[in-house]
C-alpha cells in the first residue's frame, strides 16, 4: 500500500495534514485498509494518503519494541524498526553510562535514535550521526516528538570522518544486514568491527552493539563483553571499553541481574539427577555455565550440551529448573505411551543437541490432547546417547 522512501516524502507526514492523517490511523485495523484508504483518498492526496497508512502499520509493529505511547508519536523506517534496540534494553544501557559519569554520547550508525532517546531520557546530551538521508529525517523528528531536541542533535555523515573528541563516551551500533540478510562476519559489519574498536579506544568511555553470536575469539583483551537478554530472549551483545578489561557477563532483563564469570573449569559430566537446569541464552553466549552449575550444585548431562542437571532444587535467576520424571532413549512410540499414560494435553519440546525438530516431535506424538495435564520433553544428548527426559517447571 506504499512506503516512505526519501525525506520530501517524510516531511509531507510531518505537515499537520500529515499529522492529522496518523491521529485518524492510530488504532486503524489493517484488514479494512483497502476500503479506509479509498475514502481517505477523496480528501487528502493518495501519495500521503499511502504513506500514512504505512507509517502507521510500522507504528502497529513498534508498539512491541518502543511500547504503545512511544510508538504512537515516533516515526519509522521498516529497517528502523527491525534494527532499532528496544527499550528496555536501550535504557538499560543508558542507565549504565549514567552510572559512570557519562554526560555526553556521540552516537554512531544512530538509526531512528532508539538509543539516543534513552540517553536522552537519562539526562545524556548526543550527537546522533547516521549517513542515510531519510534516517536522519527519521531520527530529528523522533527527538521532536518526543521532546527532547534540545538534548539530541542529529548530523547527517559518514560515521568514519566525525570527530568524537568532545564527547565523554562512544557508542557504536553496526549495520549487521546487508541484501543477503544478517552478516556474521564482524569485519563485514558497516562500518567493520576493527574500525568501531579503534575509535571506542580513543575514547574515555565506549560501547560497540555486536551480535550476540560473536566467536569469543574476535572480542578485543581490552573489552568487557556483555550479553543482554530481555524476558529470556537474547537481544545482543556488548563491548564496554573503559570499564573491566576481559570480563565476559551476562545481564538479564528486567532487573537487571548480572552474572561475571570467574573462570571457573567446564563442569563434570554426571547422570541424570532430579532436577535439570536450562541456562539462559545470554548465560550459554557468555560461556557462563559453570557458573550455574556452581550455584545450583550440578554438572552436565554431556560435555557438549548447555543443559546443567542437579539432585537439589536451587532457584537461580540464570536458569529455569525442570522437575525430571522420566529419561528415555529416543523413541517416539514409547514417549507417545507415556504421554498419553499421563493425560497430557499441553506439550513443550524444547531440544539442545538433537537433529529432530521440535514441532515435528509434536505431531508425531501428540496428534490430539490426552487430558489436561502438561509436560515438557527434552531432546538432548547423555554421555553423548540420544536422550528423551520428560517433566515439568520446577516451582
Amino acid at each position: 500500500m506504499g512506503r516512505v522512501n526519501d525525506p520530501a516524502s517524510f516531511a509531507a507526514l510531518l505537515t499537520d495534514e500529515g499529522r492529522a492523517l496518523l491521529d485518524a490511523l492510530r488504532d486503524h485495523d489493517p484488514a479494512q485498509e483497502l476500503a479506509l484508504a479509498t475514502r481517505l483518498r477523496r480528501e487528502h492526496p493518495a501519495d500521503l494518503v499511502s504513506a500514512a497508512l504505512a507509517q502507521a502499520r510500522l507504528r502497529q509493529r513498534a508498539v512491541a519494541k518502543f511500547g504503545a505511547q512511544d510508538a504512537a508519536r515516533m516515526y519509522f523506517t521498516a529497517n528502523g524498526v527491525e534494527q532499532a534496540t528496544r527499550t528496555s534494553v536501550a535504557a538499560y544501557r543508558a542507565a549504565r553510562f549514567e552510572q559512570l559519569g557519562v554526560r555526553s554520547v556521540a552516537d554512531l550508525c544512530c538509526g531512528i535514535g532508539g538509543d539516543a532517546i534513552a540517553l536522552a531520557r537519562a539526562g545524556i546530551s548526543v550527537l546522533a550521526v547516521d549517513r542515510d538521508p531519510l534516517t536522519c529525517a527519521v531520527a530529528r523528528a523522533n527527538a521532536g516528538a518526543l521532546g527532547l531536541g534540545e538534548l539530541i542533535e542529529v548530523r547527517e555523515a559518514d560515521v568514519t570522518e566525525v570527530d568524537t573528541s568532545a564527547y565523554d563516551a562512544v557508542f557504536v551500533d553496526p549495520a549487521r544486514r546487508g541484501g543477503r540478510g544478517r552478516i556474521f562476519d564482524p569485519e563485514a559489519y558497516s562500518p567493520p568491527l576493527s574500525w568501531a574498536v579503534a575509535a571506542a579506544l580513543k575514547a574515555p568511555r565506549a560501547a560497540l552493539k555486536i551480535a550476540p553470536g560473536i566467536p569469543h575469539e574476535a572480542i578485543p583483551d581490552a573489552a568487557d563483553a556483555e550479553w543482554i537478554s530481555d524476558g529470556g530472549d537474547v537481544k545482543e551483545a556488548v563491548l564496554w571499553f573503559g570499564t573491566d578489561p576481559g570480563r565476559m557477563r551476562a545481564t538479564l532483563l528486567p532487573g537487571p541481574r548480572e552474572l561475571a564469570g570467574r573462570g571457573l573449569p567446564d563442569p563434570h559430566v554426571r547422570p541424570v539427577g532430579r532436577y535439570l537446569y536450562e541456562p539462559d541464552g545470554a548465560v550459554i553466549r557468555a560461556h557462563l555455565v559453570a557458573e550455574v552449575a556452581e550455584q545450583v550444585g550440578g554438572g552436565l548431562l554431556d560435555e557438549t550440551i548447555a543443559y546443567v542437571t542437579a539432585d537439589e532444587l536451587r532457584p537461580t535467576p540464570y536458569a529455569a529448573a525442570y522437575e525430571i520424571t522420566d529419561q528415555l532413549p529416543f523413541n517416539v512410540k514409547k514417549l507417545k505411551v507415556l504421554l498419553r499414560e499421563r493425560g497430557v494435553g499441553v506439550l513443550t519440546v524444547k531440544k539442545r543437541g538433537s537433529a529432530v525438530e521440535p514441532e515435528e516431535l509434536r505431531r508425531k506424538v501428540m496428534p490430539k490432547p490426552y487430558g489436561k495435564a502438561s509436560a515438557t520433553v527434552f531432546l538432548t544428548r547423555v554421555a553423548g546417547a540420544p536422550t528423551m527426559l520428560v517433566g515439568r517447571s520446577a516451582r
